[in-house]
């Protein structure tokens, strides 16, 4: 096992294989594979994580923002690059960089519709999101008979694909409404297949919807969250491993006694009469929320827990070690197999996307890849 001095973000890119094939699994040979690789592929590298994704075979990849689908095209990603959230402010960049515009409403429809007019663009590929529920971007079910009759009209987009999102796939106590959303997007598609000259590929599941409901695969799936290692379904989560570790250091070792304070504003005060205080060069700059201080949170050194004690700093927590054997130099872990940022995050009743997304760029990205 690799030693660091200094907090990494450790990204097992087998661990990444491991995910999409067995999400793969659960899939029909005909359906197509989106990978999400939106907020710099879920906290880790966009770039490594998108190259990977193209020799595992994913179909498409998936950004939020134009500006993220850049960053890949530049880096030489070729696989096409859906771009979930185009603002119309950048939009006409994804035909620049050949990205894949999702146009949810009819001013993003107009809109790219008058680019590619005066780009004299061909059968430029777009998506069209349908809201089913969730009730975030999207046309409403009404809207197709209108939505195809603009689109019929011109030679300069082809609808590559007609989508819609669940809004609680992983929750079998909304089992009800996720049945909802799915009888009406087969409505939309229905309504589409009917109104629409071109045939595009249908898709509404995401991880959990993957997992939970194989009678809405349809033509392709998404999957963000799986590939980083998490099923938000307790009873699949055996068959997911996490791709990153938060590892650190630690830097220092105070011996303290009762009475003496810890941290700013004084937020730990000793009650016994000597206890050890280890320093991690990690906090809540590099995503490592204050919630996580006085006692909410902890670390691991050498197999055993640590709890993070006052609060926690821009660049440093402090954790009590009055129970473990460690040294200055030992490693630190923050999250990773065991603990998961899964159950870190529950702790502040916060979930692991905001945990695994929110560490900071000054950490160093270190990749593990066994042949």
């Amino acid at each position: 096992m690799a030693t660091y001095h200094q907090t990494v973000l450790e990204i097992n890119l087998n661990a990444l294989a491991q995910n999409f094939q067995y999400l793969k699994s659960r899939l029909q040979s005909k359906t197509r594979f989106l990978a999400v690789v939106k907020a710099n592929a879920y906290g880790s590298d966009a770039i490594k994580i998108a190259k990977k994704l193209e020799k595992l075979g994913a179909d498409y990849l998936a950004v939020a923002y134009t500006d993220e689908g850049i960053i890949l095209r530049e880096n030489g990603i070729k696989a096409p690059i859906l771009v979930l959230h185009p603002q119309i402010e950048n939009i006409d960049k994804c035909i620049d960089y050949s990205l894949e515009p999702n146009l949810y409403s009819f001013a993003t429809l107009r809109y790219f519709l008058k680019l590619t007019s005066k780009k004299n663009t061909v059968n430029y590929p777009v998506h069209i999101k349908f809201n089913t529920g969730l009730n975030r971007l999207g046309f409403v079910e009404e809207d197709v008979f209108a939505v195809s009759e603009i689109l019929n009209k011109t030679s300069n987009v082809q609808p590559i694909s007609v989508f819609s999102h669940l809004a609680a796939s992983e929750d079998l106590d909304e089992k009800k409404f996720t049945l909802q959303q799915i009888k009406r997007f087969n409505s939309i598609i229905e309504k589409v297949k009917e109104t629409f000259q071109v045939k595009p590929l249908f898709h509404l599941c995401n991880t959990s919807g993957i997992l939970n409901y194989p009678e809405a695969h349809y033509d392709m799936v998404r999957s963000g969250i799986g590939l980083y290692g998490f099923s938000n379904i307790p009873s699949f989560q055996k068959n997911f491993c996490p791709i990153a570790s938060l590892k650190s250091v630690v830097s220092q070792i105070h011996t303290i006694s009762k009475g003496d304070s810890v941290g700013y504003n004084r937020a730990y005060i000793c009650k016994s009469e000597s206890e050890k205080i280890a320093v991690i060069p990690v906090g809540h700059a590099d995503g490592i929320n204050r919630t996580y201080g006085n006692g909410n949170g902890w670390v691991t050194i050498n197999g055993k827990k640590a709890p993070i004690v006052g609060n926690v700093c821009m660049d440093i927590i402090m954790v009590n070690t009055t129970h473990l054997s460690c040294k200055e130099g030992d490693e630190v872990l923050l999250f990773g197999k065991n603990p998961t940022a899964e159950t870190l995050s529950e702790k502040v009743q916060s979930i692991s996307y905001e945990l695994i997304t929110s560490i900071s760029p000054r950490i160093k990205r270190v990749f593990i890849e066994k042949s």
